[in-house]
């Protein structure tokens, strides 16, 4: 069970509309409470083992906090958000029931409705005890099923941490100036804490189910998510365009297997070098676990094949889908951190570490290249080194190299002695609102698998050596790009502008909007013309008035908004509306079609993922 504890001077919601088809019955439509302790909870799948043990605990946290700010009043409120690992309806409504009955027998106390959209209003008070967080777990509930050697070490490895500036000069984090870099401090802080947990729903997760995007799959594992046709169509486009863009580096694309023996000699010497979670399953008699990344696959296939130095560097890619990490539950965020993901992988097999060096500069601008050119700022992003010391030492113009081209100092993470098996790792990572940071593009240079796994090439003097391996992940895991798009757009929003998707991405790129039924076919025929020439544009032909139309394209971040009454019918021009502007402009469709079109030139295309008409499109959410 997830809790979230506020003191507050008063709470008051009212139920608006049925989320669930068996939402509990309503007593009162809305209720208020003053100087209160407000209770928010979510009921999670591992509480279904131990529901009394839970339910007391429950109690005894709201005990804590009521004590401590001497109130004898609470409200609970049931909220999914807290936890991505939903225990069924059933069991979490009869759980509100239990936990609302113990309460009261104990309390003033009022409880939300179950099974409802509310709206609500609270003022917490803000003194150092009006806040607190805590996860219940069933006793002796314990998460290590599949984890690696590696992790306990990652957990007690100690390491020096620095700031790099553009002149390549290391200072200590502690006296750092952050003035000019407050992004850069909040990355920082929240690496060297190392605490990955999750305090509430970030704001993506609202606007992923509103824009019906991406859901939580209830008969599923934790962390594995559905995907509606909007959110498919740009999850496929982001893959399609890291494809290219790795293809066009020269890597060639392999596919492996999803799972792996977990007794495989080589296979589990390398489990234990990396810190990872596995999923373990049984077949047979045998246990196999399900690949984090594409490594194994590749390995082994680079291990089978006849290498020379001419084919080197050998790149090998991968578009992984999916690869499976059992993060813990507390972990598991949205499409922040989650257990199954699409991690576009791909590997240079060097000949040297000097080969190495040199491939992994061209590999640092494409990784530059695709996360920007997807729709995300070198600006909005925060680059971490891990670096072991001997390799700074001997590579300090190398890694000032790296930095000089990133342009932003760098958070730097050292260590006295190599844990893993890479010497020098980068990753580009996002900051959310909330303080998060997410590792997008990375890339490794591992000098320990080319001998595990015994890949040999042929050398220009005829003998035998092993490859110096590079992983990288030019975007990092595909479902984290959607994430920080949508977070991204947050923040925008935050700050006065219309948040939005990339123009390439957005499911409608172009909306038109009948003035009345009059207008229907002339909208049609405008839609029609637009998507002929690639333009995803689509209709609202439902009985709606036109200001609620217009504000239903804009609540879908719609780019361009397209009216048509009998003026612009008799012209055969558009009235059109671009996202973030208030200004109309009137334009016929070939000329907008045209502008739309080099703004997405060079990205892949896909035609639109539902019905043209709106009326004829489902509701997936809501």
């Amino acid at each position: 069970m997830r809790v979230l504890l506020l003191h507050a001077d008063h709470i008051e919601f009212e139920a608006r509309k049925k989320a669930v088809k068996d939402a509990e019955a309503l007593v009162e439509k809305g209720q208020r409470l003053d100087e209160c302790v407000v209770c928010f909870f979510s009921v999670e799948a591992q509480d279904m083992k131990d529901p009394e043990y839970v339910l007391d605990e429950l109690l005894k946290t709201i005990g804590e906090m009521a004590s401590q700010v001497k109130s004898k009043r609470v409200a609970l409120y049931p909220y999914a958000h807290l936890s991505s690992d939903l225990a069924p309806l059933k069991f979490a409504q009869k759980m509100l029931e239990l936990a609302f009955s113990k309460v009261c027998g104990e309390y003033e106390a009022i409880k939300a409705p179950f099974g409802w959209y509310k709206s609500f209003s609270l003022r917490c008070k803000g003194h150092p005890m009006s806040e607190l967080s805590r996860t219940i777990s069933p006793k002796g509930q314990k998460e290590t099923q599949g984890e690696s050697k590696a992790l306990s070490r990652e957990d007690a490895m100690r390491s020096s941490w620095y700031i790099m500036d553009l002149d390549g000069k290391l200072h200590d984090i502690k006296g750092y100036d952050f003035k000019q870099q407050k992004n850069l401090k909040i990355f920082a802080s929240y690496e060297r804490s190392k605490d990955r947990g999750a305090e509430g729903a970030p704001p993506h997760i609202e606007l992923m189910r509103r824009l019906e995007l991406v859901d939580y799959e209830p008969a599923s594992d934790p962390g594995n998510f559905r995907y509606y046709p909007k959110g498919r169509m740009i999850k496929a486009l982001l893959e399609q365009y890291v494809t290219q863009k790795i293809m066009s580096y020269g890597g060639m694309e392999v596919e492996t297997p999803l799972m792996y023996d977990l007794k495989h000699p080589t296979l589990e010497k390398y489990l234990n070098r990396f810190p990872a979670r596995q999923y373990i399953l049984e077949s047979d008699e045998k246990r196999y676990f399900m690949r984090f990344a594409a490594c194994f696959g590749q390995f082994l296939m680079a291990h089978d094949a006849t290498l020379s130095y001419r084919s080197l560097p050998l790149r090998i890619y991968e578009l992984a889908r999916y690869a499976f990490r059992r993060e813990k539950s507390g972990e598991l965020t949205g499409l922040r951190r989650l257990r199954a993901f699409t991690m576009p992988d791909v590997h240079a097999l060097c000949a040297d570490l000097s080969q190495a060096m040199q491939e992994y500069k061209r590999r640092f601008s494409l990784c530059c290249e695709t996360v920007e050119e997807i729709g995300i700022s070198r600006q909005s992003l925060e680059m971490g080194i891990r670096v072991t010391k001997d390799f700074y030492d001997e590579h300090k113009e190398f890694l000032r190299y790296i930095v000089s081209e990133f342009g932003k100092p760098v958070l730097v993470e050292m260590w006295d002695e190599r844990i893993f098996y890479f010497k020098l790792k980068y990753e580009f990572n996002f900051v959310d609102s909330q303080g998060k940071a997410s590792a997008l593009s990375t890339d490794q240079i591992d000098i320990e698998n080319g001998l595990t796994y015994d890949i040999r090439f042929t050398t220009s003097d005829g003998g035998q050596d092993n490859p110096v391996i590079l992983h990288c992940s030019p975007s990092g895991a595909i479902e984290r790009i959607i994430y920080a798009l949508l977070e991204k757009a947050h923040m925008d929003s935050k700050t006065g502008e219309a948040p939005s998707l990339p123009l390439w991405l957005s499911p409608t790129q172009a909306r038109v909007i009948p003035v009345s039924e009059n207008h229907l076919g002339d909208a049609v025929k405008v839609a029609k013309e637009l998507s002929e020439s690639g333009v995803r544009a689509d209709v609202d032909d439902r009985s709606e008035t036109l200001g609620k139309k217009i504000r239903n394209a804009e609540r879908e971040w719609v780019p361009y908004i397209l009216v048509i009454g009998e003026k612009e019918a008799n012209t055969g021009m558009v009235s059109v509306r671009r996202r973030g502007s208030k200004n109309q402009q009137t334009q016929d469709a070939c000329s907008l079609a045209s502008e739309i079109m080099e703004y997405v030139s060079g990205m892949p295309k896909r035609p639109l993922p539902l019905p043209m008409m709106l009326s004829q499109r489902p509701v997936f959410v809501g």
